[in-house]
Formats: structure tokens, C-alpha cells, sequence
């Protein structure tokens, strides 16, 4: 009879021990998964982290320039009138309608150059008009090729470049085409200026 009761206990202090032990193993899975878990979360945040950091520096020796894109956004140089501009389209397209873009552009740059020079008028309109003791600084204002030109998308894509500030004319302030021009006024160029360079039918000086 006694050994039934203590057959009995000793089942019971068993089953209390076992489960005892399981509750025990449980939490110590918990507390030892957590842990894990930031391990695994950090693991994943700083595989992200280096492979941003690797992009960049590819990006960086690539050559690409990682700036905000608002800095790359432009501003004219030259806010001019509509009476401005409408000269500066026409004069360019009379003076280099068979130049390639880059010989509009120095067209326009000589043109914006004598605005922002003292020895010239102050406005574009003023400049292409110009006459100094009845000699107009622009043949084509008084042969009738200013007048009657038709500006091409190429010659608009020009003066546009110049206005934002693109300026490939060394500073000059005089051109002509020498196969063109009056003997006369060639020798008044090569005497009193200094020749820069030349582009296309033209050459420029200073």
C-alpha cells in the first residue's frame, strides 16, 4: 500500500519536474532568440549601408558629380528685351547662316561682348546698329540681310547658349571675313587689332 503512495509522489514530482523544465527552456529560446534577431537586423542594415557606399564611390570614380539636382538647373546670363533679342537672332543668321553652331555662337558672343564693353552702346540692339562716321559696324543691316533672314532652329539653339553664359570668343570684339571684306577696312583690322584666332569663315580680334 505504501509503495503505491510513493509510486505516486514520485510520478507527480516528475511531472513537475519536466515541466518545470520546459517553461525554463522556453524562455531561455526567447531571451537568446532576441539577441539573434538585432544580430541579424544589424547584419542586414550594414550589408545596405556598405553597398550605398560603394555606389557612391563608383559614381565618384566613374566621373559622375553627385550633386542635388537643384544645382544643376541653369539661369540666363543675359536677360534681354524682346526688341534685344529679335537683333540678336537676325544678326546672327545674317552674319554666320552657314556657320556650323559653334560659328553662330561667336557671333553672338562678339555681340554680347561689345554690350559689356564701355567702348560700345549698352544694349544688343544698340551694338547691331551701330555706325561710326556713317560706317555700320554690321554689313548686314544695311545690304538687306538682316531685314529678310529666316532664323533657324540651329541659330536660336546658338544665341540661347550664349545667353546662359557660354562664351567660347577669347573676349573678342571684331570679326570679318577676309575673303569677304573691303581691302580698306582688312587693313584697319590688321593694323589696329590683335588677331585671335580663327573660326569657320571668320576671324576674330580684340
Amino acid at each position: 500500500m505504501y509503495r503505491k503512495y510513493i509510486t505516486g509522489f514520485l510520478l507527480a514530482g516528475m511531472m513537475i519536474l519536466s515541466s518545470w523544465i520546459c517553461v525554463r527552456e522556453l524562455k531561455i529560446d526567447r531571451i537568446s532568440a532576441k539577441p539573434a534577431f538585432r544580430m541579424e537586423y544589424l547584419d542586414t542594415s550594414m550589408e545596405e549601408d556598405n553597398q550605398s557606399f560603394v555606389e557612391m564611390l563608383e559614381s565618384v570614380s566613374s566621373g559622375q558629380r553627385v550633386v542635388d539636382y537643384e544645382v544643376l538647373e541653369q539661369t540666363k546670363k543675359y536677360q534681354l528685351s524682346d526688341k534685344d533679342y529679335e537683333a540678336l537672332l537676325r544678326i546672327v543668321e545674317a552674319e554666320a547662316g552657314g556657320e556650323d553652331q559653334n560659328g553662330k555662337l561667336l557671333v553672338a558672343n562678339v555681340v554680347l561682348n561689345r554690350v559689356n564693353n564701355e567702348r560700345f552702346p549698352d544694349t544688343v540692339w544698340d551694338v547691331v546698329m551701330q555706325r561710326e562716321q556713317g560706317i555700320a559696324q554690321f554689313s548686314p543691316t544695311v545690304d538687306g540681310r538682316y531685314q529678310n533672314v529666316h532664323v533657324s532652329d540651329d541659330t536660336v539653339e546658338a544665341v540661347e547658349r550664349a545667353l546662359y553664359g557660354e562664351d567660347i570668343s577669347q573676349g573678342a570684339l571684331y570679326f570679318c571675313a577676309r575673303e569677304k571684306a573691303d581691302s580698306d577696312r582688312l587693313k584697319w583690322f590688321d593694323r589696329k587689332l590683335t588677331r585671335l584666332f580663327s573660326y569657320g569663315n571668320h576671324e576674330f580680334f580684340l
